[in-house]
């Protein structure tokens, strides 16, 4: 048969469309050519899986070959059809067989030895993949993360020849399943009850664990304002199986690492007062999701909340209440979940120490309102708690 069918998913945002890749084998000169919008690390796989079937000990057709990656709309990006390229190649030259090739989608970048390389956004397809009744091939580091699903049919491999084994029914793999309680917390190295005096903060903190309120803490350098922020998760609940599928989809197509062992806490993201806009809220040629997004049903900490970029701060607003940012393009429009925690810390005052008991303050009336004036009023009305943090006093710091 000189043409096949396999299926495999792209990435967009949260979502993972059904790709269907077709290889065709034509009379004419030996030649590989890719359709259907594919970006540059999608065109080399041309070289990537003919090296990965030559080295598996197969044949490489010697015809003339078309691969078409339908719908031909939409954008196609990393290495991810690696493998299902391979399979439709070596199903259109009769080298495995095509008939149950339908119950079964497949995901994976393929190295020139054949073997399976992780790639990013592969939970989001097993999710789809679980809803549509097929059984997906991932790489085996991307297994724990596939298996999050409970109906998700999962095969991991770390070879093509064991791909090729199982379709030809010579050495049948079988599912992966995640071990149970696995879900631990290991937050304990940064607890709050660790923390000295600071009562009105640590109450403060409470009460936006508990009502999931937005927070600015406002004191001298010093203070504790920063190691109050990061001790926050340690006193919040475990998400909610549901969110924490949310929150591991949003890593896993950011190809921030996946750890079964701690997957169900809440994120904490604490970017630096130097990132743009888009870092941030997310954004790119073929959008990627933002801190806003990677900090989704967790926290988000900003320092020293004036250094930020005043542009940069008012793109929070319109996330802060909706809890998604829309990210347009020209080709294509893609939505991230953005429901977080606003965590923020300040100085009173440019110097830091605006009524410090021991530090004078050297900073002008003028100075202490252009450095406010930083951070809008709309974007302030949007924090429910203010609280001010003074340093500890030294018999606090000796009990």
């Amino acid at each position: 048969m000189s043409l096949a069918i396999v299926y495999a998913r792209a990435k967009l945002g949260i979502e993972a469309p059904l790709v269907t890749v077709e290889a065709h084998l034509s009379n004419g000169l030996p030649s590989l050519s890719i359709v259907g919008l594919p970006e540059a690390a999608v065109k080399e796989s041309r070289d990537r899986v003919r090296s990965a079937i030559l080295n598996s000990q197969f044949e490489f057709p010697a015809r003339r070959i078309t691969i078409n990656l339908a719908p031909a709309d939409l954008p196609k990006e990393g290495g991810r059809y690696d493998l299902a390229i391979a399979l439709s190649l070596l199903a259109a030259s009769g080298q495995i067989p095509s008939q149950e090739l339908h119950h079964y989608e497949f995901i994976g970048e393929l190295a020139l030895t054949g073997e399976l390389r992780p790639t990013p956004g592969v939970l989001p397809a097993a999710i789809q993949c679980s809803q549509q009744n097929r059984s997906l091939f991932v790489p085996l580091a991307n297994a724990c993360e596939a298996a999050l699903p409970k109906h998700a049919k999962i095969i991991s491999a770390q070879h093509l020849l064991e791909i090729t084994a199982h379709l030809n029914g010579q050495q049948k793999l079988s599912f992966h399943h995640n071990p149970d309680n696995t879900a631990l917390n290991t937050n304990a190295d940064l607890d709050l009850k660790d923390v000295k005096g600071q009562y009105q903060a640590k109450r403060a903190l409470e009460i936006a664990a508990a009502g999931h309120h937005n927070l600015l803490f406002s004191g001298p350098p010093g203070s504790g304002k920063s190691m109050l922020a990061a001790r926050l998760p340690s006193i919040l609940p475990d998400l909610p199986e549901s969110d924490a599928m949310e929150v591991a989809a949003i890593r896993s197509i950011a190809n921030l690492p996946f750890h079964l062992e701690n997957w169900l806490q809440p994120p904490y993201r604490s970017p630096h007062h130097t990132a743009s806009a888009v870092a941030l809220v997310g954004g790119g040629s073929n959008p990627k999701p933002g801190e806003i997004s990677l900090a989704h049903r967790g926290v988000l900490f900003l320092d020293e909340l004036p250094e930020y970029d005043r542009r940069v701060l008012e793109v929070l607003r319109e996330p802060l209440e909706a809890g998604h940012i829309n990210i347009s393009r020209a080709n294509h429009q893609v939505n991230f979940p953005a429901r977080f925690q606003l965590i923020a810390a300040m100085n009173p005052c440019p110097c830091g120490y605006l009524g410090h008991d021991k530090i004078h303050c050297r900073c002008n009336s003028d100075q202490i309102r252009r450095y406010r004036q930083k951070v809008s009023g709309p974007l302030l009305d949007r924090i429910d708690l203010q609280i001010q943090v003074l340093a500890n006093t030294k018999e606090v710091i000796e009990e």
